[in-house]
């Protein structure tokens, strides 16, 4: 079988899977998320944590929920690493220095899992799973939360209320997050991913001595970086480490993981509003955007023309032969499109469209799918934008699943997705003009820049891969890519949230003849050229210093 025929196959089962498990996931979330039944555990947690699942929240209090319990999950996960030397389990490593500290901790908060340190020669079990791990889920569940809120402001009626997000959380970790995870854990385990909390031990011989591992609750850490779409790495190596991701049943597995709930969440979106078909309309849109990137992507890998490529079937320095370059290049552009960032293989060595492939796809917004949440959200603030361009070019008000998109929505789109860019592109051009910022780059010219566009890119959109190359391990970077995350995080959800209490307000509006129909294959035609649009007006010329630089080059 020729590796081109393995790639499309590989794509056409993972469809497949995707398919068969978007309605029953998304109808069971659209459930959890309506449902008035409490179950015994999650009475337990509402009683330990002091809270009141039955109160309706408004907008300005949903908002302090996710940065109260979003600050003290900061605090938390950094003084567990600042005292990680003193915990039993450590396996020997000392504390994390200060400028780390930070940086992880508001990484794993963002739901971002940026790592600047080598995973297993750096933290130990306590860390891992019971900071880090338990970060996964919850960051996840936050996302989530926050989507949801802003469905309930599209399905409710003169009416400021959002739902409860202590409510939200502990439902979508306990219900959701968690059963998913233990079975898929399970997959993995099968699939030879390892599980135990064993320490450091010698194997083999290693360039005339021993090479160290350690071992770990990899699995039960892995499918919950990739269910909830976080992508910190147990190693360095990350999703291309045989402990985390063994052969390519594993790596197909962890591609599902990653994509199946943000497209399940259009469907839960569906039913949430009354009405599957914009629930469809959203999903095709995503999928056009998905499968176009990943065609994109193995099409300049395996087309990268020369002797040497046309041996190994295509541009393989970088890829694991486990995977090869089909696998490997549906998991890139799974984990950029999303808000994951494991990697199974290092971005800064494929192609020079390639690398830049994977910055678009972040670029994007992380949209299609996104993240766990976020994806959703950010969906449907761009499907806001399109029936705003749309109403413009006809003479109409706007309208949007019966809501009026006035002045007041508009502006908090527009502060959406001028948010990104903006933190992106002033850290980029601070790094490159500041004298020890480039000290870092193992590159110099248009891949150099490359290497911290990207990682300003995956910071701020909360994706959390490296181009690689990149010495990120300094103050500058753990402080600068620390406050990109948490800005690029949490500066979005305050007006995501405002938006969905401005909504929520509103009477619905009659749909009339003039009313465009945002069920149609027409406005997810509209709304891919809408996101295609801003995006390449935004971050064009900065890719053209680039990637794009580098492939036209190449």
């Amino acid at each position: 079988m020729s590796p081109v025929l393995a790639g499309v196959l590989q794509l056409l089962a993972l469809v497949v899977a995707l398919g068969l498990a978007y309605r029953p996931l998304g109808d069971h979330m659209a459930r959890v998320y309506s449902s008035n039944r409490h179950l015994r555990v999650e009475k337990w947690i509402y009683k330990a944590i002091g809270a009141n699942p039955t109160t309706e929240m408004r907008w300005p209090a949903y908002l302090r929920g996710v940065l109260a319990f979003s600050a003290v999950s900061v605090l938390f996960l950094y003084l567990m690493q600042r005292v990680q030397g003193s915990l039993p389990g450590s396996l020997g490593f000392s504390s994390i220095d200060p400028d780390q500290a930070f940086n992880t901790a508001a990484s794993f908060v963002a739901n971002t899992n940026w790592q600047s340190y080598y995973g297993e020669q750096a933290m130990g079990h306590v860390v891992q799973t019971g900071g880090l791990a338990v970060q996964n889920f919850v960051s996840a569940a936050v996302g989530m939360a926050v989507a949801v809120a802003l469905v309930r402001g599209f399905a409710r009626v003169r009416t400021g209320e959002l739902g409860n997000f202590w409510s939200d959380l502990v439902r979508g970790t306990v219900r959701i997050l968690i059963p998913i995870a233990v079975i898929g854990a399970l997959v993995l385990v099968a699939c030879g991913a390892i599980q135990n909390f064993s320490g450091i031990h010698e194997v083999g011989q290693f360039n005339g001595g021993t090479q160290q591992w350690n071992g770990g609750a990899v699995a039960s850490q892995e499918v919950i970086k990739e269910l909830g779409t976080n992508g910190g790495g147990y190693f360095n190596a990350n999703s291309s480490h045989p402990f985390e991701n063994p052969n390519p049943l594993s790596n197909l597995f962890e591609i599902f993981l990653i994509l199946v709930i943000p497209f399940a969440l259009t469907r839960t979106f569906g039913k949430m509003v009354g009405n599957v078909k914009q629930g469809y309309a959203i999903l095709a849109t995503m999928g056009v955007i998905w499968l176009g990137f990943s065609a994109l992507m193995m099409w300049t890998e395996f087309a990268h023309n020369g002797p040497v490529f046309d041996i190994a079937g295509g541009a393989m320095e970088g890829k694991e032969n486990r995977f090869g370059i089909g696998g490997s290049s549906i998991f890139a552009v799974a984990t950029t499109l999303t808000s994951t960032g494991a990697v199974n293989s290092f971005h800064s060595s494929y192609t020079g469209f390639g690398g830049g492939i994977t910055m678009l796809g972040m670029q994007l917004g992380e949209i299609a799918p996104g993240g766990v949440g976020s994806g959703l959200y950010g969906m449907l603030i761009m499907a806001i934008i399109a029936v705003f361009i749309a109403g413009l070019m006809v003479g109409r008000t706007p309208e949007y699943l019966g809501k009026k998109i006035g002045t007041r929505q508009i502006k908090f789109a527009a502060c959406y997705i001028l948010i990104t860019p903006a933190l992106v592109l002033c850290f980029t051009a601070a790094a490159m003009a500041l004298p020890t910022p480039g000290n870092s780059m193992t590159n110099s010219g248009a891949h150099g820049f490359s290497e911290i566009l990207y990682a300003y890119t995956s910071g701020a959109n909360n994706n959390g891969s490296a181009f690689a190359g990149l010495n990120a391990d300094t103050q500058w970077f753990n402080t600068t890519i620390g406050i990109a995350m948490l800005l690029g995080r949490f500066l979005p959800m305050v007006f995501v949230l405002a938006l969905a209490g401005s909504l929520a307000e509103q009477k619905p509006v009659p749909a009339t003849v003039g009313t465009l129909g945002t069920q149609k294959p027409l406005f997810s035609g509209l709304l891919v050229g809408t996101i295609l649009i801003i995006t390449g007006l935004t971050y064009f010329p900065a890719l053209a210093l680039g990637p794009l630089a580098e492939g036209l080059a190449s």
